[in-house]
C-alpha cells in the first residue's frame, strides 16, 4: 500500500525528536511511523483518544487547559491561526493544511478579525472631554510678536 497523506515541512524540533523517534525499535513488526497497539495505523479515534490521555496529563500543570476542549481540529486551526498572526499568507496556509479549496482557510481569516473586533470591544470607549479654547499667555504673545 503507499502513503497517500499530505507533506508538510517540520521544525527542527520536530525533526529531532521524530529522528530519536525512528531509532526505537519497532512494535510487533509495525509498519506504521505511529502504530496501534496491534502495530497498525492509528485510526482518527487512536489520534484522539492519546491526545486526550496527554491533555489529561497536562492539565494538572497547566490551569488555561482544564476549560478547554482540545482536538487534533482544535490543533490544526490553532497552527493556521498562529501562521496567520505572523503575517503567512492565506494560501500557503491553505497549502499547509492539505485545503484543497481557498475558502475553507478563509474560515480562519475571518475568525482572526472576530479576535481583532473582540479585542476592539474589550477596550474604553474615548470620552472627549469639552474642548476649551486655547488661551496663549501674555509671554507667549509677546515671543511670536517679535518674531
Amino acid at each position: 500500500m503507499r502513503w497517500q497523506g499530505r507533506s508538510t515541512p517540520l521544525t527542527k524540533v520536530a525533526q529531532q525528536a521524530l529522528r530519536y523517534w525512528l531509532k526505537e525499535p519497532t512494535m510487533r513488526g509495525a509498519t506504521a511511523l505511529f502504530p496501534n497497539m496491534h502495530g497498525g495505523r492509528l485510526s482518527a479515534d487512536g489520534v484522539q483518544a492519546l491526545l486526550n490521555k496527554y491533555v489529561a496529563k497536562a492539565r494538572h500543570h497547566c490551569v488555561s487547559l482544564r476549560s478547554k476542549r482540545v482536538s487534533p481540529h482544535v490543533l490544526r486551526h490553532s497552527a493556521a491561526m498562529e501562521l496567520l498572526q505572523a503575517g503567512v499568507d492565506c494560501s500557503v496556509i491553505a497549502l499547509w493544511l492539505g485545503h484543497e479549496a481557498m475558502e475553507t482557510t478563509l474560515t480562519y481569516l475571518h475568525a482572526h478579525l472576530e479576535l481583532k473586533e473582540t479585542a476592539l470591544a474589550k477596550l474604553k470607549p474615548y470620552e472627549r472631554v469639552k474642548a476649551e479654547r486655547f488661551r496663549p499667555s501674555d509671554r507667549l504673545l509677546e515671543f511670536l510678536n517679535a518674531l
